[in-house]
């Protein structure tokens, strides 16, 4: 039977040659960055590498990158960290109503300690509008936190023109950008990013390592204590392996981050093109263009989502009802319902995210297999 994985965005394979670096930091240049002798050295500088490639893909000084075990613990430090930090200077926190969980939790903390949270709403093809930030702030708006791209409908957005804003009002801007991070360019000084989180297993590398960039010049109240790792901001031995590993990573998207968009994109497009042609009763989720290359989030009408994708796991192929987070839930999407669809609706849909590995002949498959299984749980089902 044939596999192919179609859940890029909950993770990625990692990438061989991460693989074989990782190796040699685990086996051969094992030492602890924070050792004055030679192994320490030879640690400290390959640390360094990967700091300054992945300050490389943001446009920023390697100083404002800070490692962390991954994307949620960047939110965590970027929201609790800065208002912790900073509440002298305002008491309100605004995000977006489809939010990662990560920030999501991390608001109803700073909620429970004081801070007055306000929601932004994104309007039906899932993006979130300057527009609509706007009725939201004020003189005491502390930090804005809006994702890049959304991690189940795969919106982007405009990301430039809401920092643009934020900078003229003097608001602090964090931005969740797991899911675009090495897939599209980001430019963090452009964009008026202040604070941005970023994850290593989305973009081939390993689990357990990500990054938070901070501006030079903001201040943040760490969420872990003991030594003075990464500047002090989050005390604990470094995870050499996995830090070189996502420095690694980095340089493999930033050399063909523009062809593999373009590829994506294609592959993504043809098999909808295909599974419309097929199929009636099926929408598509998110904006029609402003969207992840690769990514699909596809309704089908008549179609309960979970048993969808155990019919399709049946046959090979690994798609999601939803964000990896929130696997074995049984309510429906919060994002989806966000964009004003019914609980039925958001029921029906599953999330394709098309990868590196995937090629025009699993689309020839997958497309015959789910037009199949969606055809044959209709008729199961009486639609």
């Amino acid at each position: 039977m044939q596999r192919i994985y179609f859940d890029h965005s909950a993770t990625t394979p990692v990438d061989e040659r991460v693989v074989v670096t990782m190796t040699e930091y685990m086996l051969e240049k094992f030492g602890n960055p924070s050792s004055a002798h030679s192994f320490g050295r030879e640690a400290k500088a390959a640390m360094d590498k990967a700091r300054e490639s992945v300050a490389s893909m943001l446009n920023c000084d390697p100083a404002e990158v800070f490692f962390t075990s991954g994307g949620t613990e960047a939110d965590n430090l970027a929201l609790i960290g800065y208002a912790l930090a900073n509440r002298q200077r305002g008491n309100e926190i605004v995000i977006s109503n489809i939010e990662h969980p990560a920030v999501k939790a991390a608001a109803i903390e700073l909620e429970s300690l004081g801070f007055n949270i306000k929601t932004a709403p994104a309007d039906r093809y899932g993006e979130v509008t300057l527009e609509a930030l706007k009725s939201l702030l004020s003189g005491q708006t502390l930090l804005v936190s809006i994702m890049h791209i959304n991690n189940e409908i795969g919106t982007i957005n405009d990301i430039e023109r809401i920092g643009e804003h934020l900078c003229e009002r003097n608001i602090t801007f964090h931005s969740d950008a797991v899911q675009s991070f090495g897939k599209v360019p980001i430019d963090v000084r452009k964009m008026h990013i202040d604070m941005l989180s970023l994850s290593g297993h989305k973009i081939y590398g390993p689990k357990g390592i990500g990054a938070l960039y901070v501006r030079d010049g903001l201040k943040l109240h760490p969420r872990q204590f003991g030594g003075k790792h990464e500047a002090g901001l989050r005390s604990g031995t470094e995870n050499l392996p996995g830090i070189v590993g996502l420095g690694v990573a980095t340089d493999i998207c930033r050399q063909i981050i523009d062809d593999e968009a373009s590829r994506l994109t294609e592959l993504r497009d043809e098999l909808f093109a295909r599974l419309d042609e097929k199929l009636d009763a099926i929408t598509l989720n998110g904006h029609p263009s402003q969207r992840l290359p690769g990514n699909l989030n596809i309704t089908f009408q008549g179609v309960e989502g979970e048993a969808l994708l155990v019919a399709l796991d049946l046959e090979g192929i690994a798609v999601s009802s939803g964000s990896a987070c929130s696997s074995g839930s049984t309510k429906p999407s919060a994002v989806l319902l966000a964009l004003g669809m019914s609980e039925i609706e958001a029921q029906s849909s599953i999330r394709i995210t098309l990868g590196r590995d995937n090629t025009p002949q699993d689309i020839d498959y997958a497309s015959r297999i789910i037009v199949d299984s969606v055809e044959r749980l209709r008729r199961m089902s009486g639609n």
